[in-house]
């Protein structure tokens, strides 16, 4: 009777630790969604090698990547729709500034890697040579102070630029067909993409005048300061995740391209794997860890948007971005 009766002690406890076992994997499942900035590009790399490879898995997360809707990514994170969004701090400081908790938890690219960039024919190769030249753009009036403050540095008269406002366009055919002279892209793609067609452009690096010019993130992943009030933890494990993916991305460029290519496979593959070769330099600065936001870049920019007048008032600096939820190493 006795042996018999520790028999069933025995399931018993067996049957618990697995019913308990159960439980704390439902319990630690965890769903989280992150929305895009944009359709899927290198910019997301890192997000997509997590994915992939299992690293969110990993820390018992479910992550889904969304693009973004009317509403944009911004919207939706200030409004509780999605945990983590892709952004920009031209757009993440007004927001803040007007109210939305929100906090920027990571630089996915460590700097700034936008040009203006032109047709080689139209022999632009610094500011001053915009005078008598057409922008096209999307209206905005960041677009205006940028070309404005980069012109006045170089010595030029900003009042010469004709703005035009074209949108999201195929910046090769307005160019060719003379609708606009230069525009503002991303040296990581659209640069990239046009050279591979075999167009010749020349190209007015903002990293190459900083110096009339604020650096700043563009893009940057944030969260609210909601979720890292009521759940740090699925902030920690969801940064960690990301970072070893963008780890990946910078040793592993091929590797991330293919990821990326996997999961957007209407992607032109030829400029996805440039375009992750190209990145896998500036996704981190030489000896600091991927998504360590420098306070000096967030001061800086901040200024420049006050002083533009593109925002009324001053945010608190130290509570719009943090890098606590970044891996030590």
């Amino acid at each position: 009777m006795i042996k018999r009766l520790l028999v069933i002690l025995v399931s018993l406890v067996f049957v618990a630790s697995a019913c308990s076992s159960d439980n704390e994997q439902a319990v630690a499942e965890r769903k989280v969604t992150v929305m895009l900035d944009w359709t899927p590009n290198t910019n997301h790399s890192g997000i997509y090698v997590a994915k992939q490879k299992g690293y969110y898995d990993k820390k018992n997360l479910d992550v889904e990547i969304m693009q973004p809707g009317e509403q944009g990514a911004l919207g939706a994170l200030g409004a509780g729709r999605v945990d983590f969004a892709v952004s920009a701090q031209e757009q993440f400081i007004p927001a803040r500034a007007q109210g939305v908790p929100i906090v920027s938890v990571a630089a996915l690219v460590s700097t700034n890697t936008s040009s203006l960039m032109s047709l080689a024919s139209e022999g632009i190769t610094r500011p001053k040579d915009l005078e008598g030249k057409t922008y096209g753009g999307f209206g905005g009036e960041l677009e205006r102070e940028l070309v404005s403050s980069l012109m006045k540095c170089d010595g030029g008269d900003p009042s010469k630029v004709k703005f035009v406002d074209v949108g999201d366009v195929d910046y090769r055919a307005g160019l060719e067909q003379n609708r606009f002279d230069f525009v503002w892209v991303f040296d990581g793609w659209d640069v990239l993409h046009l050279k591979q067609q075999g167009v010749a452009v020349n190209t007015i690096p903002f990293s190459a005048h900083f110096d009339c010019i604020p650096d700043w993130y563009t893009p940057l992943l944030a969260t609210t300061e909601k979720k890292i009030n009521e759940d740090p933890g699925v902030v920690k494990d969801f940064m960690e995740a990301t970072a070893h993916g963008y780890k990946d991305a910078i040793v592993d460029p091929d590797g991330a391209a293919a990821s990326l290519s996997h999961a957007a496979p209407e992607l032109d593959a030829s400029l996805v794997r440039e375009s992750s070769s190209y990145l896998a330099k500036y996704y981190a600065k030489p000896g600091k860890a991927w998504g360590v936001q420098d306070r000096d870049v967030w001061v800086r920019f901040e200024e420049f948007l006050r002083t533009a007048r593109l925002t009324d008032k001053p945010i608190d600096i130290d509570k719009a971005y943090t890098n606590k939820f970044l891996p030590t190493t």
